[in-house]
């Protein structure tokens, strides 16, 4: 069985900074695509940043020049920097990773940006 366990949110104040990591364990096949994803209170789970096995990464336009995501494939770990947070930010914050044969998600982690 494979797990996604998710860590790293919380409250933080506009313009601060937390990371977030992302580790799964158990059985699977090479993870090829690591994401993240956010979900705001009322609003569709949109795309924040993925990064493709060999280093492609992409971002949301929302976020882009803010955000950095990296990966650990030894540790089957993603990692998102959130530098510079905006209000408009918060939301609960998703893992996936996806191997050929499998998508899996983490069970999200809440981040709120106080004004």
């Amino acid at each position: 069985q494979v797990q996604l366990v998710e860590s790293g949110g919380g409250l933080v104040q506009a313009g601060g900074s937390l990371r977030l990591s992302c580790a799964a364990s158990g059985s699977f096949l090479r993870i090829n695509t690591m994401g993240w994803y956010r979900q705001a209170p009322g609003k569709q789970r949109e795309p924040v940043a993925v990064s493709i096995y060999g280093g492609i990464t992409n971002y949301a336009d929302s976020v882009k020049g803010r955000f950095t995501i990296s990966r650990d494939n030894a540790k089957n770990t993603v990692y998102l920097q959130m530098n510079s947070l905006k209000p408009e930010d918060t939301a609960v914050y998703y893992c996936n990773f996806l191997t050929v044969r499998s998508n899996f998600w983490g069970q999200g982690t809440q981040v709120t940006v106080s004004s």
